[in-house]
């Protein structure tokens, strides 16, 4: 199994910070919301810029890490969402180039599946932090936290159908991929798999619920949903990664 931390990260920032300009961009949601996610994926970016140079470089992924980071500091406490947009065009270009360097890949299919990977990523994890951000700014319409989680389902279904097209995780259970515990990580897979999306589906049915409890119940479900999310984007990109 192989997994390369430092796309993983820039996916994440990548992905985190679209989420942030589609919810941010109705000026709905106070500029401490902003500084919160821009403050955490900066930070994840730097992270990942730091690894790339360590362990595996490439340089336009380390470029584009380090411009994502400069951006959201830059735009930090503002409430103009150009400088987001700006920001995530960064991140998916070095995640393009990433996907594009892999060797012994199938490009194209490569290259899809981390871009979906870095929306998949985005998405679960603003969700919970839009969840989260109820609690200090209660007034919010629940409308935004809908909004998410239905982009979320629709992004899941996504990613569940570039990870199985071959070569993919299909081949992983029925034994074609040694996944070098006798099966047990690709069934591990797809409980996460199918778990992610019952959760995001929970979440989403609780919204419906009128009382304020109902957002937090939400946000529970979504604590759950980006453990599992994460199961699955990183287990697949580790067993099918050559």
């Amino acid at each position: 199994m192989k997994l390369d931390a430092a796309t993983v990260m820039l996916q994440w920032a990548s992905g985190g910070m679209l989420f942030l300009w589609f919810t941010f961009r109705s000026g709905e949601i106070s500029v401490g919301y902003a500084k919160l996610l821009r403050g955490v994926y900066a930070t994840i970016a730097l992270g990942g810029a730091a690894l790339g140079f360590a362990l595996d470089r490439i340089v336009i992924r380390e470029v584009a890490a380090l411009v994502l980071a400069a951006l959201a500091i830059v735009g930090f406490a503002r409430r103009n969402t150009l400088l987001d947009r700006l920001a995530t065009a960064a991140g998916f270009v070095g995640v393009s180039v990433a996907a594009l360097s892999v060797d012994n890949q199938s490009d194209a299919l490569w290259f899809v599946r981390l871009i979906v990977g870095a929306v998949f990523l985005g998405a679960i994890s603003d969700a919970m932090l839009l969840g989260h951000w109820y609690l200090v700014q209660p007034g919010m319409p629940r409308k935004l936290l809908n909004q998410l989680t239905n982009v979320l389902l629709v992004i899941w279904l996504l990613e569940m159908v570039v990870l199985l097209i071959p070569t993919g995780m299909v081949s992983v259970l029925n034994g074609t991929i040694d996944d070098g515990w006798d099966g047990v990580l690709g069934w591990f897979w797809l409980a996460c798999a199918l778990l992610t999306g019952v959760l995001a589906w929970f979440t989403r049915a609780a919204l419906r619920e009128r009382s304020y409890s109902a957002v937090m119940a939400a946000t529970g479900l979504s604590y759950l949903a980006i453990l599992m999310g994460f199961g699955t984007d990183l287990i697949a990109r580790a067993l099918l990664a050559v």
